[in-house]
């Protein structure tokens, strides 16, 4: 079985430890964690990761954020994955800092990576992981608050809420993602 994960972010130094790239934080901990590398392809930093008989793709889009879409839907159609077996790593200010969501599906609550994911698949039924980053921003100051770094009571915590998110990978390519959200959505 084959399994398409997309950790969502930018390319670039200045947004490598914002939150808007926990995405690429989880797949970045799961690849040093599987002694993998990511090496650039099209559209994506791309590596994969055998994981109880399961091959699981992992892909970091290079067309920064507003593209996700453009590069998931590249590799989908390459690696012939249906969008049943994929899963998008994405930070979520709907949801409070430190609460991980594993999702079947769902809309795209204004984020722009997930409105190009939406457009390009033309579906909202794609599995995903919702990575809580708060919503502790002025009003309209949303764009400087997801290209932040987490704050110093939040860094602690980050390492073990990576594992987690990581946990539900691993649940969703073996177990599936009922049982992963039963086993792991608190």
């Amino acid at each position: 079985m084959k399994y398409l994960i997309a950790g969502l972010g930018n390319i670039g130094p200045e947004y490598a430890d914002t939150r808007h790239n926990i995405g690429f934080m989880v797949l970045d901990q799961f690849a040093k964690e599987e002694g993998v590398k990511f090496v650039t392809e099209r559209h994506a930093y791309y590596t994969e990761v055998n994981f109880k008989g399961r091959t699981l793709h992992l892909v970091k889009p290079t067309t920064y954020m507003n593209l996700s879409g453009k590069a998931l839907n590249y590799w989908m159609q390459t690696l012939k994955i249906p969008v049943e077996n994929v899963l998008v790593i994405v930070d979520e200010l709907a949801l409070p800092f430190g609460r991980i969501q594993l999702k079947p599906k769902g809309g795209n609550a204004g984020h722009n990576g997930l409105k190009n994911i939406e457009s390009m698949l033309g579906t909202q039924a794609y599995p995903r992981i919702r990575f809580g980053i708060g919503d502790n921003f002025p009003r309209g100051r949303q764009v400087d608050y997801v290209l932040s770094g987490f704050d110093d009571d939040e860094a602690p915590q980050l390492p073990l809420l990576i594992d987690k998110s990581i946990e539900m990978i691993k649940g969703f390519s073996t177990v599936g993602i009922e049982l992963a959200m039963t086993r792991l959505n608190k």
